[in-house]
């Protein structure tokens, strides 16, 4: 496993980390013991970076990390998410007290004293244009509860409004090979302004692992069965926001393009590495053998220029118009 630093934070982070959404909800059936021994898994793995969030399981994937930091010694870091509880979800709910009440309770689940990193959860726009809650949170870490805080956007403008905000340590936002365009414009200012960048649905909620058909089936509790138009939340949480049946399609064009010895998912992940300016990618892992399946991604050689120059045609000529100036 190699290692990359995280903003300004002096943490050398894991480039392949570990996604908890999937062992939280909303991923389909998933078996506890499993999912510990996921977990466990990562470590072995190299793996010292978790990003988790307060709803994923309505705090039962912070449960089993803290459970994780009882069975094991070694130091790793711990990224949790907060503001999806506000019910009204609005921006001015982001506020000083309900993030503390938050992160009090986050703070619970991990059985913690002080969050790594807390990130606003996909918040409002409207948010990136209240300094007051930005306020609250260097009181949050002035005060103990946080060390560092970041931000999970929906879009590459709210990625750039986050980076003007100076105690921004890491902003999450969607990248992978039918996403590309963070890496035009948000990169170059990421990495000049020093933070870290957390490329999230590295494998398109797991369209680029090669694994799905079309008759593959989703459970009712799996929101890559109901959230394809974007029933729930954004449509861009699944899939990536492409039509299931074109997401196929061109993975059948980019299976030609994987290295010999290397899966489709490793594939995948080495792409979204190729970027010096991701700190790490953070794919989700419900079994032992998808951690270990994605921590090997870190050991693949470089991609080169011509493949590289294929995988940005495919997304200019097939998904550019699709997506590009939506997200």
């Amino acid at each position: 496993m190699k290692y990359r630093q995280l903003g300004s934070t002096g943490w050398k982070v894991s480039e392949i980390s570990f996604g908890a959404w999937a062992i939280g909800s909303m991923w389909g059936t998933v078996d506890e013991k499993e999912s510990i021994a996921a977990l466990h898994k990562a470590l072995d793995m190299g793996i010292n970076f978790f990003d988790t969030a307060d709803v994923y399981g309505d705090g039962h994937s912070e449960r089993l990390l803290g459970q994780l930091r009882k069975e094991r010694k070694e130091t790793f870091y711990i990224a949790t998410k907060a503001g999806q509880r506000l019910r009204p979800h609005t921006a001015e709910g982001y506020n000083k007290e309900n993030l503390t009440r938050f992160v009090e309770e986050s703070l619970r689940n991990l059985q913690m004293d002080c969050v790594d990193i807390v990130q606003l959860h996909c918040p409002p726009n409207q948010v990136y244009y209240r300094p007051e809650t930005f306020e609250a949170l260097d009181e949050l870490v002035k005060e103990g509860k946080v060390r560092h805080y970041g931000v999970s956007v929906k879009t590459v403008e709210e990625g750039l409004k986050a980076l003007e905000f100076p105690g921004i340590q890491s902003v999450q936002i969607i990248f992978n090979m039918f996403r590309q365009r963070p890496a035009e414009l948000f990169f170059p200012q990421a990495k000049r302004r020093k933070v870290g960048i957390l490329a999230r649905l590295p494998l398109s909620s797991g369209m680029l692992t090669g694994r799905m058909t079309r008759a593959t089936n989703f459970g009712e509790d799996d929101h890559r069965s109901f959230n394809r138009e974007g029933a729930r939340f954004d449509k861009g949480e699944t899939f990536s926001g492409i039509d299931y049946n074109l997401s196929l399609e061109l993975v059948e064009e980019l299976r030609e393009l994987v290295p010999e010895g290397a899966t489709m998912a490793q594939f995948a992940l080495r792409w979204v590495l190729m970027f010096n300016a991701v700190t790490c990618a953070i794919p989700g892992g419900k079994r032992p053998s998808q951690v270990e399946d994605n921590a090997h991604a870190s050991d693949l050689p470089p991609l080169s220029d011509e493949v590289m120059h294929r995988v940005r045609g495919l997304y200019d000529t097939r998904l550019r118009p699709l997506v590009h100036q939506r997200w």
